[in-house]
């Protein structure tokens, strides 16, 4: 059961006069960590972790898992979570959120990565405000990075923003940095996204992915190469993704930390 505030500000997204809903896209077939979606995190699998988040932040019924697999299928059909088949040559998740956009009609389609399993439901009421403010953008969220470790890793995307908080560049090697290499100060992608229909038809229009983005294997790349403006709006620092197996013992620790062990 939500709290009555997050329950509150979920139907007042149902309600909106624009037309939003929320995709996770959860892949089967990772290749740095296979299986992802169905990992148990402390007994619950991710993919299911990471909807009962994003279902504080917005209406379940109007959250649809996007995969390519018929293990995640079933067990999404079987906690009773909206589930669309998408097929498996999707480039990124942004072209299997696209695919979903095909078959449900929507203004704006907020992308939550299936391996965000303790996801901050602010974070993801924050992105849906900015969409609705800023109509027709892209928007993306960043927190700061805290500490050498995050800035070093290469799992970890690192933003540099504009003056005006829009996206300048995004790497997986540690920038901004000094003359000596150093980290002075940084800031990390969190990857709850939102994006306009006909923007994401575009996107998936390309059926390739563009030259920075197959190197970085950052698919928000291909907008601003696309020529694209994105929106960069600050969120909290509790997202914890997972890209590989190291990264499970540090999610379940959030999720203790957070008292999330019998969410889900």
């Amino acid at each position: 059961m939500l709290p009555t505030r997050d329950a509150e500000r979920a139907n007042q997204f149902g309600d909106t006069a624009v037309n939003v809903i929320l995709v996770i896209p959860a892949r089967y077939e990772s290749s740095r960590l296979p299986g992802k979606p169905l990992i148990p995190l402390l007994g619950i699998s991710m993919i299911r972790r990471t909807f009962h988040r994003c279902a504080e932040a917005f209406p379940r019924d109007r959250i649809y898992v996007a995969t390519d697999d018929q293990r995640v299928f079933d067990h999404c059909r079987d906690a009773n979570i909206n589930v669309v088949m998408t097929p498996r040559n999707c480039l990124s998740g942004t072209d299997r959120v696209a695919c979903v956009a095909r078959e449900i009609p929507a203004d704006v389609y907020v992308n939550v990565q299936g391996d965000e399993p303790v996801a901050e439901p602010a974070d993801i009421r924050a992105i849906i405000e900015a969409a609705l403010l800023h109509p027709g953008e892209i928007i993306n969220g960043w927190c700061p990075i805290e500490s050498e470790e995050l800035f070093r890793s290469p799992t970890i995307p690192k933003v540099v923003l504009r003056d005006d908080g829009r996206l300048l560049y995004m790497s997986r090697s540690p920038i901004p940095t000094d003359k000596s290499l150093g980290f002075v100060t940084a800031r990390r992608q969190v990857c709850v996204y939102a994006f306009p229909r006909e923007a994401l038809f575009r996107f998936a229009a390309m059926q390739v992915k563009t030259e920075l983005e197959q190197i970085e294997d950052i698919e928000i790349l291909r907008f601003l190469e696309m020529g694209y403006e994105v929106r960069m709006i600050p969120l909290s620092s509790r997202s914890v993704a997972v890209d590989i197996p190291a990264d499970i013992a540090r999610a379940e620790a959030a999720i203790l930390t957070y008292g999330l062990a019998h969410a889900g």
